[in-house]
């Protein structure tokens, strides 16, 4: 597939077919990650694979803002969980760095994924706390996002639809909206 086809492409997917992912094309996505700029190259993140049927149905379980609002993530094979070692980067004016870097790791490998056939869905809404106990991820080390990795169902369920509908996810602002040339206000 070519990159901005790649890009054109890549959309959340919420329903997954059973299928497990071959090893060489969950190594072939963290290559993609691996290889991702950072902050002084401190390449401060940290993935963990999980295919585990019982682990994934718990992260699955999660309330968020009192609801399973990932429940759909039962239908992954596979779930990527990107995190950060803070100490490995930096912050700049009040940013901190960590999270741009891992977030920029992560968009590979969700791009690797895509052009590789493979579904994804960048997943922030979780509470870090349970979710760090449960698999046993040390204090000190931040969770930035998971993702399911799998082969995408040929029709989307329920809650996807009803997901993409409200956050009108395939809309996107014009770039006459979103660029300003030389100076903010001019277009």
């Amino acid at each position: 597939m070519e990159f901005f086809d790649v890009i054109a492409s890549r959309h959340s997917v919420r329903t997954y077919k059973p299928d497990p992912v071959p090893q060489e094309l969950i190594t072939q996505c963290l290559e993609a990650a691996r290889t991702a700029p950072s902050w002084r190259n401190g390449q401060c993140w940290r993935f963990l694979v999980i295919q585990d049927r019982q682990v994934i149905d718990q992260l699955a379980a999660q309330r968020v803002y009192g609801y399973p609002i990932n429940s759909w993530l039962r239908s992954a094979p596979a779930v990527v969980v990107a995190c950060a070692v803070p100490g490995e980067s930096g912050e700049h004016d009040g940013i901190p760095y960590w999270a741009v870097d891992t977030a920029i790791a992560m968009e590979h490998l969700v791009l690797a994924a895509t052009a590789l056939g493979l579904g994804t869905c960048w997943i922030g809404g979780f509470n870090e706390s349970p979710v760090r106990a449960m698999l046993g991820i040390p204090e000190g080390i931040k969770i930035v996002a998971y993702t399911p990795l799998g082969y995408p169902a040929q029709a989307e369920g329920l809650m996807g639809r009803t997901v993409k509908t409200i956050a009108r996810s395939h809309s996107r602002k014009a770039l006459e909206k979103i660029v300003h040339y030389e100076r903010w206000g001019q277009r």
